[in-house]
């Protein structure tokens, strides 16, 4: 069933369907991850791809519900990040095509909300 969207703020950067699937760099139109359609709630990234350019991507539904932050890590299986509770696939970001990100994500399910950050060299 598809979503309806509350608030979707994209900078530098593209995605291939309306709220979901692969991720691309406005500038240099690389691929730099894919955002799974049906498992997130709200999605928080800034990121700073290897062309230099920044971008990011702020994401709600209208049935979006309140979160709660967590201390737990997103488990990763087969390159996609995902909720440890149901092990649900969230997000995959590709390391090789991002300088630097910060990322916070809210699984649809259980409501937990993940962070997760990579520092430029």
């Amino acid at each position: 069933m598809a979503r309806s969207l509350k608030n979707k703020e994209l900078v530098n950067t593209r995605l291939a369907a309306n709220y979901g699937g692969w991720m691309y760099c406005d500038q240099c139109k690389e691929n730099i991850g894919y955002l799974c359609y049906s498992t997130y709630d709200h999605l928080e990234l800034h990121y700073q791809c290897n062309c230099g350019s920044k971008g990011s991507a702020d994401i709600t539904f209208e049935d979006s519900k309140t979160g709660s932050e967590c201390d737990d890590e997103l488990i990763t299986i087969k390159n996609r990040f995902c909720c440890p509770k149901d092990q649900e696939p969230l997000i995959t970001i590709l390391d090789k095509k991002v300088m630097s990100y910060e990322m916070k994500i809210t699984c649809k399910d259980c409501g937990s909300i993940y962070k997760r950050v990579k520092v430029g060299e």
